[in-house]
């Protein structure tokens, strides 16, 4: 990772360790991944629920920063963010209008990473960033919101 983000990854983890709890955790990853990345417009964790009787799982929205979403509770089966945790692979786009998967959530929205957070070898949420630039996601920054997304991993392997 080039530099900065090789800071900014060791910083992570050694808030991963010392996190109280894992929404603490998540709290922080949103908010420094915004803070020090300014293509990162949008930053926010979605964990697996069980949907109510007769649907499927869902994804919940938990600690995010950025504009408000319509879009709190995802099934699985909708949009990039199900797509990324049916798959349970990371999922980068570049233009988010020219997906027909895309759950629009703001118009300047252009490009998204989601990333799956898994627990021995299960997906059990992930981590989703939107930009309003295209094209915004490099190589450092899958790497990056990887590194994060399997922090929170080990977190809930280790605490489960």
């Amino acid at each position: 990772m080039e530099t900065n983000y090789q800071h900014l990854a060791d910083e992570l983890t050694v808030l991963a360790d010392a996190a109280g709890s894992v929404e603490d955790l998540m709290s922080v990853f949103v908010g420094r991944l915004q803070e020090r990345l300014r293509h990162f417009d949008w930053v926010g964790f979605y964990m697996i629920e069980k949907g109510p009787p007769g649907e499927g799982p869902l994804l919940v929205l938990g600690p995010y920063v950025g504009a408000d979403t319509p879009h709190k509770r995802i099934p699985l089966n909708q949009g990039i963010c199900g797509a990324a945790a049916s798959s349970g692979q990371t999922l980068v786009v570049d233009d988010v209008r020219a997906d027909p998967r895309y759950l629009a959530c703001s118009v300047a929205t252009r490009s998204e990473i989601v990333v799956p957070v898994t627990v021995k070898g299960k997906v059990v949420g992930e981590l989703d960033v939107d930009s309003h630039t295209p094209a915004a996601f490099g190589d450092e920054d899958r790497k990056l919101v990887e590194h994060c997304a399997d922090l929170v991993g080990r977190y809930l392997e280790r605490i489960s």
